[in-house]
């Protein structure tokens, strides 16, 4: 269905029924899911500008009030655009991967539990005990397979320690769980974020946790896991990396299984060519464009080497690239290029 006819009919088609209720169709369950988490987005808009309407009318004096209640009005209408732009991009997944549930087996016999000697280990995604990655650029990271397991559903995953800082000052520290499939695609299972931030005027500075949203895992809150990395990546393979509604709702499209350098000319747009040269020099990096509905219009590319993993990070919203400047998985970690 054309993307207007869409935009109108749904809404149109669900409005008379019950709160809650959506037309019995698995072929149109992702659409259904869609619609969903645009009424849960515009109820939240709905409930977040009555909040601030409370806190509005606190305020001693009217000319403060009457701007508390106009800038609560703009976040309403701005929340409410956010709500129509996200169902849009939900929409453009379900065209891309129908309108089947998603319900992933997440049989436990499906998966590796000796990590030292996994089935087919993936050499685009590799987890060892004690591997690191550290990237720089616009932030810094630091990222460690720990030597811990985590059960889900089962399911025995690696514990992989994720920290961005900036300028020394950690913003996120997150621990992801990830599981080795038999058949050699890694799947993501769930992480625990914590984001801080430094108030200066504190003495001393401290980091404050301020957030945990996106964090999620499977099995709770009818939270699934995802792909977060392929065996055997096919060009334009599309597929979810996590399913937490509302949350966190990572997907990837294949852009490419054979990325060298100087081959096309986009996908060299802002890659460091002596990074890209050290690692493609066989023209077998895969490269990904991956984003959430979430955040609609921003989007990543991310390349990946054979017997490395991710290697660079392009944040194509804003220009900032995130390179790999150091690891202890191959011999070329050691030649890797400055930033």
């Amino acid at each position: 269905m054309p993307r207007f006819s869409r935009w109108i009919l749904w809404p149109l088609l669900t409005l008379a029924l019950p709160l809650g209720a959506v037309p019995a169709s698995a072929d149109e369950a992702c659409q259904e899911t869609a619609l969903s988490a645009l009424r849960a987005c515009r109820s939240g808009a709905q409930d977040e500008y009555q909040i601030s309407v409370g806190k509005c009318t606190n305020l001693e004096f009217d000319p403060a009030e009457a701007r508390c209640l106009k800038e609560a009005g703009s976040a309403r209408t701005e929340a409410l655009a956010l709500c129509n732009e996200q169902y849009d991009s939900r929409l453009d997944i379900c065209d891309r991967l129908g309108g089947a549930p998603y319900d992933p087996d997440v049989n436990p016999s499906l998966f590796d539990t000796d990590f030292q000697h996994l089935s087919r280990p993936n050499p685009y995604f590799p987890l060892g005990i004690g591997d690191r990655w550290v990237f720089d650029g616009a932030e810094h990271v630091e990222i460690e397979v720990l030597d811990r397991a985590k059960s889900i559903d089962g399911v025995r995953c690696f514990v992989v320690r994720d920290v961005v800082s900036v300028d020394g000052v950690t913003h996120e520290d997150t621990e992801d769980w990830f599981a080795q499939a038999k058949n050699g695609d890694v799947c993501y299972f769930g992480e625990e974020v914590k984001d801080f931030e430094i108030f200066p005027e504190d003495e001393p500075p401290t980091a404050e946790l301020v957030s945990i949203d996106g964090s999620f895992k499977a099995g709770r809150d009818g939270d699934k896991p995802g792909l977060a990395f392929p065996y055997a990546p096919r060009r334009g393979q599309f597929y979810r990396q996590e399913f937490s509604l509302g949350n966190a709702e990572d997907v990837a499209d294949v852009l490419t299984t054979a990325y060298a350098y100087g081959r096309n000319a986009e996908l060299d747009r802002l890659v460091p060519r002596d990074l890209a040269q050290l690692l493609c020099s066989r023209g077998d990096c895969v490269v990904t464009l991956e984003f959430q509905p979430l955040a609609p219009g921003v989007f990543e590319r991310k390349f990946y080497a054979r017997g490395i993993g991710g290697f660079l990070v392009i944040h194509l919203d804003t220009g900032e690239v995130v390179q790999l400047t150091g690891c202890n998985v191959d011999p070329r970690c050691a030649r890797l290029p400055a930033p």
